[in-house]
């Protein structure tokens, strides 16, 4: 049993440092202008996307939000496409043409991001229905920050959802930040009283950095979903180290502190398992130097491509 969990904890780790690599390589990247997008970056919040995703299968259709690279990753979404799709390359799991806001890789179950906030939530309430209606035995999730809860469409897809019994897990991934805003200038209410107001079944995480609670936790959901039970609502606390758009600090701005992140660090697994990481980094490098590469040499779309996939 202890080399089970053992193997499962590096599989856990390999993941989140490969998404942390990945987007400190856009990081370096970005002053050169390859970065063809706006870039949200997860770096912090990798724990909860890699837990999240572990048991959910190809069939498991998720949607998620504009910063999705690390569950683009962690649900099966091939590295070298991406880094092509960051390039604006045709070469990209979109042809160029998405971007960081808006990845999808439906082959594997992750369907399209959105920049637009909230807006996946009702999509993935029909994914839902249409499952149900089908009769198949399939996990519908969505993904979306403590800042969509103030969205209309929240508050109807929640009461949709428990209406009709859909299998759909709402995550809120809470940073406790909308932009610069904090939830305590933001929400007269309670987030998870709210919810359960709609006759869900509520759960909470209160730290988004163990993996092992995270992974474990969305499998019982998921397989109460596959079996019926209707909805259920997930808030994993978190937080983001990076600003919310760009790849920069943005500690002197004023609206939050250093040492926030600190308590965070604290917990990283990335630094709480530091000899597993050791022996991982040639390994994340390499794969990651061969995503790149292969973006480089993707070419660029041309004029013949403007109008393709449009209808």
């Amino acid at each position: 049993m202890a080399n089970t969990h053992n193997e499962r904890l590096k599989r856990l780790i390999y993941q989140t440092l490969l998404i942390r690599r990945i987007e400190e390589r856009v990081i370096e990247l970005y002053p050169s202008d390859k970065i063809q997008s706006p870039v949200h970056l997860s770096i912090g919040q990798e724990p909860v996307a890699v837990g999240l995703c572990e048991p959910m299968t190809a069939r498991d259709v998720l949607f998620t939000t504009y910063r999705g690279h690390a569950y683009y990753v962690a649900k099966g979404g091939k590295l070298p496409e991406l880094m092509a799709e960051l390039y604006g390359r045709k070469g990209g799991v979109s042809g160029g043409k998405a971007g960081s806001m808006h990845l999808a890789a439906p082959e594997v179950g992750m369907m399209g991001s959105s920049a637009v906030v909230a807006s996946t939530i009702p999509h993935a309430v029909g994914a839902a229905l249409a499952a149900k209606v089908r009769g198949d035995k399939q996990a519908i999730i969505t993904i979306f920050g403590d800042g969509a809860i103030e969205e209309g469409v929240y508050h109807e897809s929640l009461n949709f959802a428990s209406l009709h019994k859909l299998p759909v897990l709402f995550v809120c991934e809470n940073n406790a930040l909308a932009v610069h805003t904090p939830l305590r200038e933001r929400q007269a209410f309670d987030i998870v009283t709210h919810a359960k107001a709609y006759n869900i079944n509520t759960t909470v995480i209160e730290d988004g950095n163990d993996l092992i609670k995270i992974a474990d936790t969305s499998a019982k959901l998921l397989e109460s979903l596959r079996s019926g039970g209707g909805p259920e609502w997930l808030m994993i606390k978190t937080y983001r180290y990076k600003e919310h758009v760009g790849p920069g600090d943005d500690f002197d701005s004023g609206y939050r502190s250093r040492a926030e992140m600190e308590k965070w660090l604290a917990t990283d697994p990335l630094y709480r398992w530091a000899d597993l990481v050791k022996e991982m980094e040639a390994d994340v490098k390499s794969e990651i130097d061969r995503a790149v590469a292969f973006a480089e040499a993707s070419p660029a779309p041309g004029l013949a491509d403007l109008l393709t996939d449009v209808e």
